[in-house]
């Protein structure tokens, strides 16, 4: 039987985790700039936890948690997505009692049980942002731009903003008994879950993937037109930062996000680039989910973006990502003496920061010199007797092909001068 890798899940493999670490550097940048601080936590929590925080209605929870039992008879779940956990961990070590806001971010592995599809996986990753502690919509509107910044510094283009409101608990209520009124003469309709969903969580109803449910939820009435006063406020005050920042968005009054834990503000950012599913970043505020987990009412703020859908992105965009990883020099030898030389030179200029390479395979000094243009060496040398007793030598730039003479004590300089 041939080994492979689950169904759902892929590597990364050595050429191309440059390109993750260029991605994920400038996550880390971005993230300090605007005053986020990583936090992590485990790959895998109580099951109650996500379902407590996600919502026992939403897809999440009843078609696409890793669930077992573990040795102790407890229920565990894989990590399904990352704000819940956080909350937990913000809970839990009373991160509450720090002065607030408190701003965190994650660069997480996540699993969910789903169909996989072109950057949705089974076994993926999220960046994701939360703020803790502000009520007010300039919060709001600074995760939003942190994500879209994100965009921008990474050079892609074609995405679009979609913002909406679903209200507060109190005129979520009263939105919820007008859902139930639509689709009660429906109820035959719709699919087995969302008969289900009908009874405990109607709004869920709304994010049904199903083909029939979406055709009787189209002509459903708006949440947006529902909203009470503060919710309605909040929301154009959100919007009139967004204008203030120069951030374009659309108004899309069908989004509710696939989890429980909203509340006012949602948002997703859409790509044509990654094929049928376009969303690649989602959020909102969750300001009852700290409360529900146990913690003091505390509102809170954030989003998620799944990274393989982004790097999806910059590929589909054709965005080449400089690769600042290869080796800085390649040193070739000749004979028995400089092999031990060789050695030497290429730890010291190792212990300098210089990123310096050598043969290890016995080539003839042709080989060695391709091997150093296929491992994109940015400078080659090669050393025998000759080198070693004068202490000079000739480097040369693989991609100019200019040479010029070095002394060999003088090569960490050189290379770092010309970075």
């Amino acid at each position: 039987m041939q080994v492979k890798a689950p169904r759902g899940t892929h590597d990364v493999l050595p050429a191309d985790v440059y390109k993750w670490h260029r991605v994920e550097h400038e996550m880390r940048n971005l993230c300090l700039e605007y005053g986020y601080s990583e936090i992590r936590t485990p790959m895998f929590e109580h099951t109650e936890l996500f379902e407590r925080g996600v919502g026992d209605t939403t897809d999440v929870v009843q078609k696409e948690m890793y669930t077992f039992l573990d040795k102790g008879d407890r229920s565990i779940t894989l990590k399904a997505e990352g704000t819940s956990p956080v909350v937990r961990s913000f809970v839990e070590h009373s991160l509450y009692a720090n002065p607030q806001p408190s701003k965190l971010y994650y660069i997480s592995p996540c699993f969910r049980y789903e169909k996989p599809q072109a950057g949705r996986l089974r076994a993926f990753h999220q960046f994701g942002v939360e703020a803790f502690g502000a009520q007010g919509p300039a919060i709001d509107a600074e995760v939003i731009s942190l994500a879209m910044d994100l965009f921008r510094r990474l050079g892609i283009s074609g995405v679009e903003l979609n913002i909406n409101s679903i209200g507060c608990p109190t005129c979520r209520k009263i939105y919820n008994e007008k859902l139930k009124e639509f689709f009660k003469p429906h109820l035959s309709e719709l699919c087995e879950t969302c008969r289900q969903r009908y009874e405990k969580n109607p709004l869920r109803i709304l994010d049904c993937k199903s083909k029939e449910c979406k055709e009787i939820y189209m002509n459903a009435p708006i949440l947006l037109e529902h909203i009470c006063d503060d919710c309605r406020e909040h929301f154009e005050s959100l919007k009139m930062y967004l204008d203030e920042m120069g951030i374009a968005y659309n108004v899309d009054g069908t989004i509710v996000r696939g989890l429980d834990y909203y509340t006012k503000t949602v948002f997703e950012i859409v790509s044509k680039n990654i094929g049928a599913q376009g969303t690649v970043c989602g959020g909102g505020r969750y300001n009852g989910l700290v409360q529900e987990l146990d913690g003091p009412d505390t509102p809170a703020v954030g989003f998620g973006l799944g990274v393989e859908r982004l790097m999806l992105m910059i590929e589909n965009l054709n965005i080449e990502l400089e690769n600042n990883e290869t080796a800085e020099i390649f040193i070739a030898n000749i004979g028995e003496k400089a092999d031990r030389f060789v050695q030497k030179l290429i730890y010291e200029l190792r212990k300098d920061g210089i990123r310096a390479e050598r043969d290890y395979l016995e080539r003839s000094v042709k080989a060695q010199m391709k091997f150093a243009n296929k491992i994109g060496a940015k400078y080659s040398l090669v050393l025998g007797d000759d080198e070693i007793n004068a202490q000079k030598g000739m480097i040369k730039n693989m991609e100019t092909g200019e040479a010029i003479e070095i002394e060999l004590d003088k090569i960490s300089t050189y290379i770092k001068d010309n970075r």
